[in-house]
């Protein structure tokens, strides 16, 4: 028996009174996302639609292909865009407690926590619009900063996001010039919830505090 699709909902967040980036900006972005959610629920409907006989014949499958190419872009932004607003907060700071997991996991990945924030940043500075995300090899228990594209592009397989940051225009420009990516970035380092991130490193490797890279 073919189960029915799933129905994502969106989530709900409190992001009013960040610093450097203003209201307007997030009440816009939050209806970005919610269109995210949006397009990928009729996305999988559309799917589950064909699978319903049990197979998709050669007539169906370019727009099969297509649906299921286009449903990694949206699902993925809809993803990405529930981490990024996930790791923020009013009232959050700009870099981690001295003895958090995150803190420990900087260190052992880069050898500081500055050099870590250094490759971050500079990695959220690359031209284009996109993502800039810290990733935890759960393997190897280390950190690693990537460049996400149209969401779905860039992703490194098995490794789990722990801080996200949207660098697409619309997460900055009602607040700065588009030369002035820098300062947004700035921004939201100083909106970072750290135990919102600890608690995604210590979910993706529990009791990382005592665990050693190998």
């Amino acid at each position: 028996m073919l189960k029915i699709p799933e129905v994502n909902t969106p989530r709900e967040f409190n992001l009013h009174g960040l610093r450097g980036i203003s209201d307007q900006t997030m009440a816009m972005h939050l209806t970005l996302y919610q269109g995210y959610v949006t397009a990928t629920n009729e996305l999988i409907e559309h799917l589950w639609a064909f699978l319903k006989d049990g197979t998709v014949d050669h007539e169906g499958m370019p727009a099969y292909s297509e649906l299921t190419r286009r449903l990694g872009f949206e699902r993925n932004g809809m993803v990405l865009h529930e981490q990024y607003f996930g790791n923020l907060m009013q009232g959050g700071s700009d870099r981690p407690g001295r003895h958090s997991l995150f803190a420990k996991a900087a260190e052992n990945s880069y050898g500081s926590v500055d050099l870590w924030k250094t490759d971050f940043c500079r990695v959220g500075m690359l031209r284009g619009v996109g993502w800039a995300v810290c990733s935890l090899n759960p393997a190897t228990r280390r950190l690693s900063n990537h460049w996400i594209s149209l969401h779905e592009h860039g992703h490194v397989a098995g490794f789990i996001p722990i801080l996200v940051m949207d660098v697409w225009e619309h997460a900055y420009l009602l607040d700065y010039k588009p030369s002035e990516r820098g300062v947004y970035i700035e921004s939201f380092f100083s909106n970072i919830h750290w135990k919102t991130v600890d608690e995604r490193l210590d979910t993706a490797v529990p009791a990382y505090a005592g665990s050693v890279p190998r």
